[in-house]
Order: C-alpha cells, then structure tokens, then sequence
C-alpha cells in the first residue's frame, strides 16, 4: 500500500511539473481521468462492455451477474482467404464503357440491361463470399458462483486504460478485478484486490476459453493446450490462405497464418464436476479448468500471431503472473499513455463536448497504431459476426479516411502513419488496376480493399467501383500529413510517389477523347464517367455520371498539392510535362454543378443536372468546403452566400454523416453546437462509442426502415474523428491562416493546448468570460506564421523580445523552434 501511495505522488507531481512547463492551467493527462466510462450494474451486452486495447490488440470486456467474459480480436488477426475468380469476363474499363454506351437511355436502371444485370452479378461475386474479414480471436471468461458473490458493474479510467470490475462479497467486502491491455505487447494483464489496492481471496471459481462461434466448419480444427499445473491454458487457430475448394487442410499452405490465445494465472488448475441439469455428473471439459488455490488472483492473457510456419506450435510455459509483473506493466503503460494525452488537451465549460473529446481520443489510441494493420471499419473488437458487415474492409469512399482526419489538429501524426501504411500496401494492385483494367499509367485505387494478398480490384463492379473521387481522396491524408508537419524527408520518401501515381492517373483519365471535345459543347477537360459517392450509381445515358463535385473538387485538391509538392522538392523541371498537362486541364476545369431551389436560391449540388432536393448518404453539397478545401472562411462573399444556401437547404439521411456532415458546418462557422450534441447523443452506444444511425427517409431510406440497423454491426472507427469536429469549432487553419474559436460561442469558457495547425505550428489559447486572453504558438518547422487574431492591438513576445501589435492580421516569418505569445 506504502509503494501505491509513493507511486501516486510521483505521478502526480509529473503532471504539476508538466503543466508548469508549459504553462497550462491544466494537464490533459488529468482531464481524461475525470471522464470515465462506467456502468454500476452487469454489462451483458458486447456493446455494454469496456474497450481496451493497444492499438493492436482490442478486449471487450463485458460482466454478467457470474462472471466476467472478455472478447478478443486484433487487427492482424483476419480470415485472410480472397476470391478473384472472373478475371476474363470482367474484362477491361473500355470492353464495359463501349457495352454500357449502347444500352438506351430510356432505361430506368442500367440493370434492366440483361447484359449489364448479368455482369453485375458476375463482377460482384468476388465480394459476396464471407471472405476476407476480421477474424475474431475466442473469448475467456472467468466465472464465480454467485452464492459467494454479487457483480455491481465495472469502470474504466480512459487516462490509463485501467478496468475495474467490481464485486461484493457475502461478508459485504468490496474487492475488484482490475484489467488494462499492455501498451507494448498484446497481453491483457488481470489482478484481484480489495478496496487497499492488496491482493485479495481470489472469488473466482473457474476460467473457459472459448474459440469463436462463427469459425467456419472447413478450417483446420484448432489446437488444444493445456498446462493445468502451470495454470495455463490455450488454443492455436490456423487461419488458411486459400479458398475451401483450393485448400489442402492436411498438408496446409505456406502462406496459412494462425494466431494462438493464451491464458495463465499465478494458481495450478484442475478440472471438476458437477452435477447439471439432468441430475447427471459433467466433467470439465476441454479450455476450462477450475483454479486449485484461492489465496489470490494474478492473471496474463496473450495473444500471438502471426505466420502459421513462424508461429510456435505450442506455447512456452512463462514464469506464473505475479503482481509485480502486473505492475511492471502498468506503470509502463501509465507513463506512454501521459505522453500520449499531454500532446494536446482541451479544457471546455461545455462537459458534454469535452467528455466526447476525450472519450474520442481514447478509443483512437486503443484501436491504431504504425507496424499492424490499419484498423478497418470496426476496429480491433470483433465477436462471431460483429464486426464483419461489408467484410470489416476498407471503404475508400470516406470511411477508411475520415477516422485519420483525427491525427492533424488533435497533434498526433504518429499514428496518421497507419493511415500511409495502408496506402503503401495499396500501391501495389492500385498501379496493377489502372495499367491492366483502365490501360492508363499511374495508380486507380480500389472502392474496396482488404489487408491480405490482392491481385485485381476486389470490388470490380461499374456502379460503384467507378468512383474516380476516391483515388485523389486516398492520398489527400499524405498530403495533410506534410502540411501539418512540414516534414520535407516523408514527402520527398513517402507521400510524393503515391501521390504523383494519383495524379498521373487523374491526368490520363481527363485526356481521353471521350472526356473532351465536341460532344461536350465546350473546351472542359471533364471526369467522365464517374459517380456520385453513395448516389444514383451509374446510370443509362450516364445521367449523373459526370463532373461530380466529390471528383471536381478532391482532383483540383491533388493537382494543386502535386505543383507545390514538385516545387518543395525542386522537381518542376522533372516533372513538367505532367505539370503541363494539369495547369493545362485546371485551365480548362469545369465548374461546380448547381441548382435552383424552389425558393430561387442557388445552391451546390452532386452531379450536373441534379435536383436541389435530393436526399444525400454522403454529405455532397459542400463537399467543396471538405474535403475539398476550396471554399471555406476564405471565400468570396458571393460564394459564402452560395455555401449558406447550400447548407440551409442540404438533406442528409443520416449514416455516413455524424463526423462529416457536422466538420462541414464548422468549416464555414454554421455548426449548431447544441444540435450537433443532440446527434451525438443520439448516436451513442452504452460503450461510449457513437454508431452510425438512419436520420430521415426520401434517400434510400423508408418508413419502415430500422433507424439503428447500423448500430450492432460492430464498433464503428470512423465515428473516432469527432474530436475533429470540437478542434474545427476551436481552432482553423486548413488554408495556412489561422482562426481562433470561429464557431464557438464567445460567452462559454474554453481552453485548449497544442492543436497542431498547417505550417506545423503548435497552437494553444484561453477563452474566459467571453474574451480571449492570450495566445502561444510553437514553430516547429520554421514557417511563414499567418494568424488572425482576437484583437487589434495587443503585444507580442517571441525571440525578438517584446512589442507591441497595431493589427489583428498577422503574416511574420518565424524560425524553428521558436515560442510566440500574444496578449492583451
């Protein structure tokens, strides 16, 4: 109890020190830890339980009234089998485009087509198999007869990670199990101590491990171990690499993976009997054991994976988990999360929005990190079919990116280098499609894809895998990555071939014949054909399969990021045919598609010849404003006129729009905070998660729709990016000026510290009873500081010392690593 006390000082004077150092009035560190997730009573459900996790590995931790059963999964860990069957009848991009220009326009559907309907089905059949998909790790639970025994509900402090499961004995002592994932490696660390922090008489009578339900019946049958005087127990599943009619299960494949689950505890096991419902006598059977000694409770679950040729057969008996292992761990564990909240912080008058910040950042550090897989649609938390919907993979249609918007203002780049690990591993069958299917140079990334062995676009199918917007937007995040950091080596080693491969493409696929010329009675070069994301799909005539403004907006978004990207490298003599030919396309770029409400209003629409009232899955109409970034706080007062409009007037059916639809609004300053939180709400799940839910009917939607069809399909990533949305309303500076609280209302108290900003500055600033008081900024990189700040007079200190500012609009050269403050 002595050492526990000592070790709490010593933190917390870390976080005084900390918080000194840098001047802040508070340490984020601390904040977090008064934001727990909690629930005092049995959580039973999967979507109740606590989520723990390093980024690798993911736990769900769940209670019921005997027991505790914890859910594993990792984002290594998936059925990595893949169909590509149909290669020759999928043909090329032109073999379809030519079929699909002779089917009439007065179709209602392309698939009234038979042919079209017939190819569909061929081209989407890959995609229908159960296959690939996260591949969820078996579960343990640890039970206890309840006679000795009451679950009262379980807490976990997001500042650490640390879960405590609480329980009551029958001579009414407290005692609590507490479980946190280890940081470093994929080991879930597990003692039981009484209301001192002691270890305690263990309660628990019995452990079950237990392989996941949904295994299917032609994989190898997993491996049994069992080491009951060692107290270990576990299972070894291999995971074949080959479809089932292709497989060989004796003699196995090279490239076959596994993974293995291993369970020990500080006390030998045995099995028992008892009697069960039919009066008769039932052993134990196997991966369940009872524990032989009750003096206390330590206990280690690991989970390795890997190759199944590099994987060992069976696991290496361990020394017995002892609590000052446990602890080892921990305070491990305890300082690298300090150092991942102290990298930025909010401090808001607004509990709600401050608990979603750092409940948000929470949940993120949890399910990503660099080196294992990118996290796909849900995450490192999978059980039997949760987590498996649209294969757990890889949308490219805003899902796979919008969770690593995340990384920029909240001053986390380490972990947007997940985010270009995935496009890295992409490169390859992206090139492959556009030389093979399109026959143009460059890189086309796929609508769907998976982290295993790819040879062809998984997702072939016209009306969505034509989706051009989506292969700039790959990329976009690499290029943020540079504008957030200024990192001259990762542009120059890792952004800039990916994202000339997009260009190249981009370029190549405007310059066909069939996207200008007369037929198009202008000198445009034109995206043709394209689609709309989530939208009408492709159309007869290829109505609504031009020039939408997804794919207007994010290629001028790419273009003009490769120019700079050839200037900072000093490649523009390298480079200028290609940089010829996109001044020459920019030149002649179409404009925006608009309409007419029925009020007369002018407002921004998907696609050319598109209705003003449409209903959106994906928020299209200011996608000028994001991801596009063409438009925004900086525009012209006719085009801040046509964004009010457009928002105003825009539909959303809810789904794909919490995160996005809401990052809009605060681009252009017309967030609705306090409807922005009665969404959220609305989209919270018990485990503190925010899923995505059905807003309103006229899109693809009806009134018999199930409003939350969505939420039980797993754990949505994507929704972690709300943080953003709180950053937007804080702090702007997505074109290199700065803004301070654009879309907050001056009267509530807010406080924030290091947000990153574009030029790679570290921004922080305090906002009390409706008057900002003083802003920091850290240079980085040395850039040029553009800044509009609340006062027109003020004074500023920085290494020149100390003078004072007639003007609110700021534009100074700054060095590297140099400290500016402003204040009244």
């Amino acid at each position: 109890m002595k050492k526990s006390i000592i070790y709490i000082l010593s933190v917390l004077s870390s976080f005084l020190g900390y918080a000194q150092k840098n001047n802040l009035a508070f340490s984020s560190f601390e904040k977090a830890k008064r934001h727990p997730l909690e629930i005092n009573k049995p959580a039973i459900d999967f979507f109740e339980g606590a989520l723990l996790g390093n980024g690798a590995m993911g736990v769900v931790v769940t209670t019921r009234p005997d027991g505790v059963l914890m859910y594993f999964g990792h984002n290594n860990v998936w059925d990595i089998r893949i169909a590509e069957d149909h290669k020759e009848e999928i043909g090329t991009f032109n073999y379809v485009f030519n079929k699909v220009k002779k089917i009439p326009d007065s179709l209602k559907m392309l698939t009234d087509d038979p042919w079209y309907a017939e190819y569909s089905r061929i081209a989407a059949e890959n995609y229908r198999k159960p296959y690939p998909r996260p591949f969820p790790c078996g579960s343990v639970l640890l039970g206890f007869d309840r006679r000795n025994a009451e679950m009262l509900g379980h807490k976990l402090d997001i500042s650490n990670g640390l879960c405590e499961v609480y329980l009551l004995t029958n001579d009414k002592q407290k005692v609590t199990l507490q479980l946190f994932t280890d940081i470093s490696s994929d080991k879930l660390w597990m003692q039981l101590v009484d209301a001192k922090g002691e270890l305690c008489e263990n309660i628990f009578d019995r452990i079950k491990i237990m392989p996941d339900p949904s295994t299917p019946g032609e994989f190898p049958k997993y491996k049994v171990q069992e080491n009951l005087d060692e107290g270990l127990m576990a299972f070894r599943q291999v995971l074949p690499y080959q479809e089932p009619h292709e497989y060989d299960i004796e003699k196995g494949h090279l490239k076959d993976n596994a993974f293995c689950l291993i369970a020990q505890f500080n006390t030998p096991l045995e099995k028992t009997s008892r009697i069960n419902w039919h009066g008769n006598k039932q052993e134990m059977a196997e991966l369940e054991g009872s524990f032989v000694n009750r003096e206390n409770l330590v206990g280690c679950i690991s989970l390795t994976e890997g190759l199944n040729t590099e994987l060992e057969n069976e696991s290496k008996v361990e020394n017995a988990p002892l609590k000052a292992l446990f602890q080892k761990s921990f305070e491990k564990g305890n300082k690298i999360w300090e150092e991942y909240w102290n990298k930025s912080g909010v401090s808001l008058s607004d509990a709600f929005l401050e608990r979603a910040w750092y409940h948000n950042l929470y949940f993120f550090n949890c399910a990503v990190k660099p080196g294992v897989s990118t996290p796909g649609l849900f995450a490192n938390w999978s059980f039997n079919d949760i987590g498996t919907a649209w294969h757990g993979d890889y949308h490219m249609n805003y899902n796979t990116q919008q969770p690593f918007w995340l990384p920029f203002s909240t001053n986390h780049l380490e972990k947007n280098l997940s985010y270009v690990e995935l496009i890295e591993f992409l490169m390859g069958v992206s090139k492959k499609w556009a030389k093979e299917y399109y026959n143009l140079p460059g890189a086309y990334f796929p609508h769907s894809a998976y982290p295993v062995d790819m040879t062809m676009n998984p997702y072939p199918v016209p009306h969505w895998g034509w989706e051009i917007f989506e292969t700039p937007w790959a990329v976009q995040g690499l290029w943020w990555h540079y504008q957030y950091s200024k990192d001259i080596e990762f542009l120059k080693n890792r952004a800039y071939e990916p994202i000339k491969a997009a260009v190249e493409f981009l370029v190549a696929y405007m310059k066909r014949p069939e996207a200008r010329g007369e037929q198009w009675n202008d000198n445009n070069y034109h995206i043709f054909p394209a689609i709309p994301p989530e939208l009408y799909a492709l159309r007869p005539g290829f109505k609504y399969n031009y020039d939408c403004t997804m794919d207007l907006t994010l290629t001028k978004f790419i273009f003009k990021a490769f120019q700079e990207a050839t200037s900072v490298l000093d490649l523009k003599e390298t480079e200028k045919e290609l940089l010829a030919d996109i001044e020459d396309i920019l030149s002649n770029f179409p404009e925006y598609p608009t309409a007419l409400t029925p009020g007369n209003k002018e407002v921004f629409v998907a696609v050319p010849g598109e209705h003003s009232q449409a209903v959106y899955n994906v928020p299209n109409a200011l996608a000028t404003v994001f991801p596009g970034e063409d438009h925004g706080w900086h525009s012209d007062k006719k085009t801040k006129e046509l964004l009010k409009n457009s928002f105003q007037n825009r539909q959303n059916e809810g789904g794909n729009d919490l995160v996005f639809y809401n990052l809009q609004a605060a681009r252009i300053g017309m967030l609705d905070i306090e409807r922005f939180k009665r969404q959220v709400k609305y989209c919270l799940m018990p485990n503190g998660t925010a899923a995505d839910m059905v807003m309103q009917v006229h899109g693809r939607y009806n009134d018999r729709t199930n409003y939350g069809f969505m939420n039980r399909m797993g754990v949505w990533f994507e929704n972690f990016a709300l943080p953003v949305v709180i950053n937007e309303c804080l702090m702007q500076s997505y074109n290199g000026t700065i803004r301070l609280f654009p879309n907050w209302e001056m009267e509530n108290d807010a406080e924030f510290y290091k947000l990153r900003a574009v030029g790679a500055f570290l921004v922080s600033a305090t906002l009390k009873d409706g008057e900002v008081s003083k802003v920091e900024i850290f240079s980085e990189a040395g850039s040029n500081l553009k800044i509009l700040l609340p006062w027109k007079n003020c004074t500023m200190t920085n290494t020149g010392g100390t003078k004072q500012i007639n003007s609110n609009k700021i534009d100074m050269p700054t060095k590297k690593g140099e400290q500016i403050t402003f204040e009244l």
